[in-house]
């Protein structure tokens, strides 16, 4: 994606819906669950609306915001990290258990299991808490303080208009000692998108161990820059992958090898 303009995370998403509309965009299988949801770009981009305007509405997530996200490889992960992004907000990926780890988020995202490990930490900021349910349902058991992201955002719009516009030059990703822009995680997912030789119409299979150690530019981001989708696994079973990247019509893979399929990253 080559234009004088600095490119936003958001306009990523809005190509991919201007591009294909109604074909996959994430396919998401978790092997431990049982699990396959599969988002077009619309539904995708209509749960990124839904997210962000949640998050601006009742937490105030805005440009000069710090989002902490303590949540698995997902596709709701997907449509959370958009939303900050859409909101002109840093993401702060960080473990929710390191110690100090949350410290300055305004408000920290998480699963329902890591709940528990956020709510000692010293963050300062609310918490909402995510169940990951395939069907939507709320979280169950839990009586902490964290709101429930399901229950919550189904009164979200459909429709996000940012009250300020995200500026460019804006954080975007904190990660350890590195720091992206909102500009600079386009800019970075293009590049690593060229280098890995991810083109428009790949179909890209990702397991779970490797999108959490190469992070969210190289699973999420460098597929919407080249015109690809993605087939994202949790709990992956190996011994199924060659049959799941055939039926799923792969053509390349981050981090699984699967014989006659190109595996970026390694040597031809």
């Amino acid at each position: 994606m080559s234009t004088t303009n600095p490119i936003l995370p958001s306009q990523l998403l809005e190509s991919a819906v201007r591009r294909d509309p109604a074909a996959p965009l994430i396919t998401f299988y978790d092997d431990a669950a049982g699990e396959r949801v599969e988002l077009s770009a619309t539904t995708l981009a209509n749960w990124v609306a839904k997210t962000a305007n949640l998050l601006q509405e009742e937490f105030a997530v805005g440009q000069g915001s710090t989002v902490a996200v303590a949540l698995p490889v997902h596709w709701q992960t997907a449509a959370v990290l958009l939303a900050v992004w859409s909101c002109g907000a840093t993401v702060l990926d960080t473990a929710a258990e390191a110690e100090g780890g949350l410290a300055g988020a305004d408000l920290v995202v998480a699963a329902q299991d890591r709940l528990a490990a956020v709510e000692e930490e010293p963050a300062g900021g609310e918490l909402l808490g995510l169940s990951l349910h395939p069907l939507g349902m709320g979280m169950t058991g839990y009586t902490g303080p964290a709101r429930d992201f399901a229950l919550e955002v189904r009164a979200a719009g459909d429709r996000f208009a940012p009250w300020t516009a995200p500026t460019p030059s804006s954080p975007g990703l904190q990660v350890g000692g590195l720091e992206l822009t909102l500009s600079g995680l386009a800019g970075a997912a293009q590049e690593l998108a060229d280098r890995l030789g991810l083109t428009e119409g790949d179909r890209l299979l990702v397991d779970e161990a490797t999108a959490a150690e190469t992070g969210p530019v190289a699973w999420l981001l460098a597929p919407l820059a080249a015109g690809a989708s993605l087939v994202l696994c949790r709990h992956p079973d190996p011994t199924g992958l060659a049959t799941r990247a055939a039926a799923e019509r792969v053509t390349a893979t981050l981090g699984p090898e699967i014989d006659g399929i190109r595996a970026l990253g390694r040597p031809a």
